[in-house]
């Protein structure tokens, strides 16, 4: 797992990310459908004429056809690619604010989502975020970190599973995100979207409280290229999980890397 480099993001995009499986994500969506891109935030690679854009939230949302949004991608050939959870009345008057983060008050919803990801956990090996933030590691992770979020991921669904119907579970490249598609929490206020996130922490769950609490909007985009990892981003069902396996699965491999 390494991070791709421009010709390799290019490659993707031109040839493998699929237009068709990304339509089905949304189907059902009653929303303008928002998109953005990170260049080169972390990976610090970016095209020349981008170099000054790499670390900016580009967002995507003047598009006239599914295909525009590949053209997109192809141009900016970016480490990340996101879609808005929020839910618009009129986008036209939220697009003032036009980075990663928003409060609910610019929309009337948004989907709740939870992201578990690896370098959260406390490694025997590697010791806990802030050990690894110190050795300018923080983006990194073990296989034994993987695990852990794995193993928390498929507890968090069973969980969840308890409370709600429609559950999406998707590898992002580095950790899980758990979209929860009912209905009725997509409006949700922030306190609702809190107590939930309390009760689970009570019960030992680590996740990233401003993701589903709101504060955040953004989610990796199901199908895309994470670039930090050369992975492809793929909903898993909760069934695989126990047994998947980033390194090995045919699915979450772009084919510039070698078999």
């Amino acid at each position: 797992m390494r991070v791709s480099t421009l010709d390799e993001r290019r490659q993707f995009y031109s040839r493998e990310f699929s237009l068709m499986k990304v339509r089905e994500w949304f189907r059902g969506w009653k929303s303008p459908i928002v998109f953005a891109a990170v260049i080169g935030r972390h990976t610090r690679i970016a095209p020349m004429k981008y170099l000054r854009e790499r670390s900016r939230t580009l967002v995507i949302d003047e598009y006239g056809s599914p295909s525009e949004i590949r053209n997109y991608l192809i141009d900016f050939k970016p480490e990340s690619a996101y879609y808005d959870r929020n839910v618009y009345n009129d986008w036209e008057q939220a697009r003032s604010s036009g980075n990663d983060t928003a409060q609910l008050g610019h929309s009337f919803g948004q989907e709740l989502a939870f992201d578990i990801d690896p370098e959260n956990f406390t490694c025997p090996i590697h010791g806990t975020l802030e050990e690894k933030m110190r050795r300018h590691q923080g983006l990194s992770f073990c296989r034994l970190e993987f695990q852990l979020a794995q193993q928390e991921a498929a507890q968090l669904v069973e969980i969840l599973s308890r409370e709600f119907s429609e559950i999406c579970l998707v590898y992002s490249g580095r950790g899980f995100h758990i979209h929860i598609r009912d209905e009725k929490t997509v409006f949700w206020n922030r306190r609702s979207r809190l107590a939930l996130v309390k009760r689970l922490s009570k019960r030992g769950f680590m996740m990233d409280e401003w993701v589903p609490s709101g504060g955040m909007r953004l989610i990796r985009l199901p199908y895309s290229l994470n670039g930090l990892v050369s992975r492809v981003a793929i909903p898993l069902a909760e069934n695989e999980l126990g047994v998947f396996d980033p390194i090995t699965d045919e699915r979450t491999m772009p084919k510039f890397l070698p078999r």
